[in-house]
């Protein structure tokens, strides 16, 4: 079947007042935590890096890099805004596939609404248009893509930047084929780079592609016209596994913004119930690193492919081990981005305890749960089962917990009273007469005085 015909089609077609309450709600939350996630790292040295390397061969310079003064074109922003947004690893995550859908998407589409007039309630619609495109085909291939080796952010999430910023371009349906048929030819990212600077990257590159993707189809320049499920398209060169139905049932009728979840911890997620259970343990019984003898842990198979690293050097390598998160939050009783700076990784007291955890895969156990035994070196032995962590679709995090999450990523960043009014558009999204204003309120006043002066 014509697998990118119809997903093109739906794309050009779906009208913005059949989006169900649940369905804006969920898209509001969603740009919620990737714009704290993206302003909340924009000072880290992963991002300093990459702005100094493309700095100076900036086009116009027409757009916001989330939290900072500068200016760039809005390639640049796209790309930039997407790795800020991933850097901590601690924006959202569609379980079903492990996709992070929002950094892709809103990192191409807010450039584009710097550059040409966007109203919220576009903005909003072809956010969760895009997110549906890259779930969708994410979910065609998982999971073997993703074993495979790609990551599956960045591959699937090129197809969502694409979508999204080709239905605010208003491409028509053939244009639309031909952007998402440019999409699959720049499908790229491999897990190899995890724990480096480099991985979070992959979400800014896939914007930057897609924008591209969709800029090109709307002058007409022509692709594929089966780049999703062509014989040497997407799906056939990249898995070995492909359900297109999975692209094409139910399209406007059910919605995986709904499966979305967003993290309480700034790591990998499969991690998550391992801190959510090393927290209870601690505080249970007020432990102390030095009490504890030995961690034993029963996990889901990911957890030992994706966050099985046993000596990590920094804290971007620290995200992406369960055995550094398990000491970690027993000192500091929390998982947020303190657990993974270099100082804690490099702890002599983290060390040792780290390296008495250990764990085996489990059958049954699944990517949200994992069993915790504590072994106490005055003899006694804690256990704790941990169901569904927080943070997950059986847990979610609250609107009010997403706030708070916020108000923490962007302290010291933001003044409290601007993160507020931040936090009031992105609820309010729907309704900005341009959603240009999110970028606008993401840089402080303060920091917007010391652009003027510069360019003085």
């Amino acid at each position: 079947m014509e697998v990118t015909r119809t997903l093109a089609k739906f794309l050009v077609s779906h009208k913005a007042a059949d989006l169900p309450a649940d369905v804006r709600h969920e898209g509001a939350r969603s740009l919620l935590n990737w714009v704290a996630c993206a302003v909340g790292a924009s000072k880290h040295q992963t991002v300093k890096r990459a702005l100094a390397a493309l700095y100076d061969l900036s086009g116009p310079r027409d757009a916001t890099i989330l939290g900072r003064r500068e200016r760039v074109d809005i390639f640049q922003a796209a790309l930039l805004n997407g790795a800020t947004s991933h850097t901590f690893d601690f924006d959202d995550t569609h379980m079903k596939t492990v996709i992070h859908p929002s950094g892709p998407v809103a990192s191409a589409i807010l450039a584009l609404a710097e550059h040409r007039p966007v109203s919220g309630r576009d903005f909003l619609h072809a956010f969760l248009l895009g997110v549906e495109a890259e779930c969708r085909i994410g979910l065609s291939v998982y999971p073997n893509h993703y074993d495979t080796g790609w990551h599956i952010t960045a591959t699937a999430g090129v197809f969502g930047a694409a979508a999204a910023a080709g239905r605010l371009l208003k491409l028509n349906e053939q244009q639309m084929v031909w952007a998402l048929g440019t999409a699959a030819t720049h499908a790229c990212g491999i897990r190899e780079t995890f724990g480096t600077m480099a991985k979070p990257l992959h979400p800014g590159i896939a914007a930057r592609n897609g924008l591209m993707s969709a800029l090109l189809a709307k002058k007409n320049v022509t692709s594929a016209e089966q780049g999703i499920e062509g014989r040497r398209g997407f799906a056939a060169i990249l898995s070995t596994k492909f359900v297109p139905g999975e692209i094409t049932e139910g399209l406007g009728k059910t919605w995986e913004i709904l499966a979305n979840s967003y993290k309480p911890y700034a790591c990998g997620v499969v991690i998550h119930p391992a801190i959510d259970g090393c927290i209870q343990l601690r505080n249970e019984h007020k432990l102390k690193l030095e009490d504890i003898a030995r961690i034993d842990l029963k996990v889901h198979p990911l957890v030992l492919e994706l966050t099985g690293r046993r000596t990590p050097k920094a804290g971007l390598e620290g995200k992406f081990s369960v055995y550094h998160s398990c000491a970690a939050a027993i000192l500091l009783g929390e998982g947020g981005e303190a657990a993974y700076s270099d100082a804690i990784v490099r702890n002599p007291r983290v060390i040792r305890l780290r390296d008495q955890v250990n764990a085996v895969v489990q059958a049954g156990v699944n990517e949200d749960q994992m069993h915790i035994t504590l072994k106490l070196k005055d003899g006694r032995v804690l256990e704790k089962y941990i169901e569904h962590a927080v943070g997950s679709v059986a847990r979610p995090m609250s609107d009010a917990d997403l706030e708070a999450k916020f108000r923490a990523l962007t302290k010291g960043i933001l003044p409290a009273a601007q993160a507020d009014k931040l936090i009031g558009l992105c609820w309010n999204v729907g309704k900005l007469k341009s959603a240009a204003e999110i970028a606008r309120a993401s840089v402080s006043a303060r920091a917007k005085v010391k652009a003027k002066a510069r360019k003085k």
